[in-house]
C-alpha cells in the first residue's frame, strides 16, 4: 500500500489504558500516518502515552481542543510543542485573539528550540452536533454558515486548517482555498456503523471532496482483523487521491 494513502489515515486512539493503546500502536504503526490521542486516554496516561507512541515510530495528534483564556491556551500549545506533537488543536470558538496568541507562542518556542512547529488545527462545530444542539447553546446560525465562519477566522489568526465534518469540505475549501488543511472525523468505510456520528461520509467520498486527513477508529478496532481493515481503508483512500 502506497505510504502517501498512510499519511492520510488518523487512527483514533479511543482506548483506556496505557497496554491497549501499546498494543494498537504496535500493530499499526506502518498502516497509519498518525494517531489521535484524545482526552480519555491523555487524562488516564498522561504525557508517557505520547512519548511511547514517538518511541514506536509513530505519530501524534494529540486531541484536546483547547478552549481557554488567550494565554492559557497559548502556554498549553507550547507544551503539546515541548512534547512532540504533531498535530494538536483548539476550539476556534475561542475566538480569534486565543488562536492568535497560540500561533506566536508555538512559533516562537519552536523557532528558539530549532523544531519544527506542530499543525495548528482549529474545530469548527463537533461532528456530533445538530441544528437543535446548537439553538439549545444559543447559536442560531445553521451549521453551513458557522463551520466556514470559524474555518475563515483560524484561517486568519495563522492556523494551518481545522478538524470538520466531511461534509462541510467544499464549504470551508471555498472559504479557505486549497492549501488549508482539513481533518475529517465522521468518516465510515460502508463495512462499519456510523455510531454517534451525525454527519458522516466513506473515505473515498471525504478525499475526493478535498480532505487532508481521516480520523478513523472504530471501523478499524472494531473489526474481526484490524490490519485487514485498515489495508482496505488505506486502498479506497489511495483510490480517489488525484492522480
Amino acid at each position: 500500500m502506497s505510504d502517501t494513502a498512510r499519511k492520510h489515515l488518523i487512527f483514533a486512539l479511543d482506548v483506556d489504558s496505557f497496554e491497549e493503546a501499546e498494543g494498537w500502536v504496535k500493530q499499526l504503526h506502518d498502516k497509519v500516518g498518525m494517531f489521535k490521542v484524545g482526552k480519555q486516554l491523555f487524562t488516564r496516561c498522561g504525557p508517557e502515552i505520547v512519548h511511547m507512541i514517538r518511541a514506536e515510530g509513530g505519530e501524534v495528534f494529540l486531541d484536546l481542543k483547547y478552549h481557554d483564556i488567550p494565554n492559557t491556551v497559548a502556554m498549553a500549545g507550547v507544551e503539546a510543542c515541548r512534547l512532540g506533537a504533531r498535530m494538536f488543536n483548539v476550539h476556534a470558538l475561542g475566538g480569534l485573539e486565543m488562536m492568535q496568541t497560540t500561533v506566536a507562542a508555538a512559533n516562537e518556542w519552536c523557532g528558539q528550540n530549532n523544531v519544527p512547529r506542530p499543525i495548528l488545527l482549529a474545530v469548527t462545530i463537533l461532528t456530533s452536533s445538530t441544528e437543535e444542539t446548537l439553538r439549545q447553546v444559543g447559536i442560531d446560525r445553521p451549521v453551513t454558515e458557522m463551520v466556514p465562519r470559524l474555518a475563515a477566522l483560524a484561517k486568519q489568526a495563522g492556523f494551518d486548517g481545522v478538524v470538520a465534518s466531511p461534509k462541510e469540505v467544499g464549504l470551508i475549501r471555498a472559504a479557505c482555498g486549497p492549501d488549508f488543511l482539513i481533518v475529517t472525523p465522521g468518516v465510515r468505510p460502508s463495512f462499519a456503523a456510523a455510531n454517534d456520528q451525525k454527519r458522516v461520509m466513506t473515505p473515498a467520498d471525504a478525499i475526493a471532496a478535498g480532505a487532508s486527513y481521516l480520523v478513523i477508529g472504530r471501523p478499524i478496532s472494531a473489526a474481526a482483523d484490524p490490519v485487514a481493515a485498515a489495508d482496505a481503508i488505506l486502498a479506497e483512500i489511495a483510490g480517489a487521491l488525484p492522480r
